[in-house]
């Protein structure tokens, strides 16, 4: 005689997450886009750990496929912010940087350093190096002594000694680090690598964002207007904020929950050749002054003028503040 398996006859209750994956993926003409009270609950199971693997993967996808809208962002940041219990700490400028080099060296770091040094107070965050062939933040801090912070007391201390301060997503947001891992195994980048960039975690004067997809731009300046943020987007080299000097750059900005456009010409008069290879020791020698580098150093001091600029000044000054920040430099790492 086999035994079988006891028959269900109680409807079994739907999952409190199943709601938000199935306003996503109802087919081509049920779907929507999640308004930003549902997005804030939808990351706030998430972050609670109050969802399954399988629905987890199914919300990514199907947000990536839709392409996030700006309330979702904005909900999906709020829903951080609420859980984040951070200390109130003075930030300047909120740096996600999240996305790896590929083409050229990372110079914004050398800018971040640089503004650091004048006294501008800047809060770095990052992902990991999730991407083969790439050159990330991460791997560069010990070389550039930018101090790693793995809790908030050290990225206070690390503020008001250094100016500048890392601290990995890993650290303060678990959750969302995880869903940045998942890229080797779902084979997208997920909606976390562009939400990474809005969340501003300390309530910095002005957070700088680099969205390297053409359209994404105006959507995360208007996810920072609903935020009531500061905040400056563009097309960063390779993802990361870090002005071209080779091409026009287009800045999103939004102060005050006014939003604003200005676009900056290219810098070089022809573009540079891409180098052969990528040397972190290249950064230390222009940085200590022992080699000049005509894309690198066009490339720190227009970041550096946009950082100025998205606290106020104009660009005239502020890239006449950048030249004189970096040729007055402690060329000391």
């Amino acid at each position: 005689m086999t035994d079988h398996p006891a028959l269900i006859t109680e409807t079994p209750a739907e999952h409190p997450f199943a709601q938000f994956v199935r306003i996503l993926g109802k087919g081509k003409r049920g779907a929507r886009s999640l308004t930003r009270e549902e997005a804030r609950e939808a990351m706030g199971l998430l972050l609670d750990d109050k969802v399954e693997d399988t629905q987890l993967g199914a919300f990514l996808m199907l947000l990536r496929h839709k392409e996030e809208s700006p309330d979702e962002l904005a909900g999906f940041t709020e829903a951080l912010r609420e859980r984040l219990h951070a200390p109130a700490l003075a930030v300047d400028l909120d740096w996600p940087t999240y996305a790896g080099k590929k083409r050229h060296l990372p110079w914004y770091l050398l800018a971040a350093k640089c503004l650091a040094g004048n006294g501008v107070r800047i809060l770095m965050h990052g992902g990991g190096a999730h991407t083969a062939g790439r050159m990330y933040t991460e791997q560069l801090l010990h070389t550039l002594n930018i101090p790693l912070c793995r809790d908030w007391a050290s990225v206070g201390q690390a503020l008001d000694t250094q100016h500048l301060a890392f601290s990995p997503l890993m650290d303060w947001a678990p959750r969302l680090q995880r869903m940045i891992d998942l890229r080797n195994t779902l084979g997208l980048r997920s909606p976390i690598h562009s939400l990474a960039r809005v969340l501003n975690p300390l309530g910095a004067r002005c957070g700088l964002q680099s969205i390297f997809h053409p359209g994404y731009q105006a959507v995360h300046r208007a996810a920072s207007t609903l935020l009531g943020d500061t905040a400056i987007v563009i097309k960063g080299d390779g993802g990361e904020i870090e002005v071209n000097p080779d091409s026009p750059s287009h800045l999103y900005g939004t102060t005050g929950g006014q939003d604003w456009d200005e676009e900056w010409p290219a810098l070089a008069a022809q573009r540079h050749v891409k180098p052969a290879s990528l040397e972190p020791t290249q950064l230390l020698a222009v940085w200590r002054g022992e080699q000049t580098d005509s894309y690198g150093e066009m490339a720190l001091i227009s970041t550096m003028a946009l950082a100025l600029r998205g606290l106020g000044a104009a660009r005239e000054d502020a890239f006449i503040t950048a030249r004189q920040y970096w040729e007055n430099r402690n060329r000391s790492i």
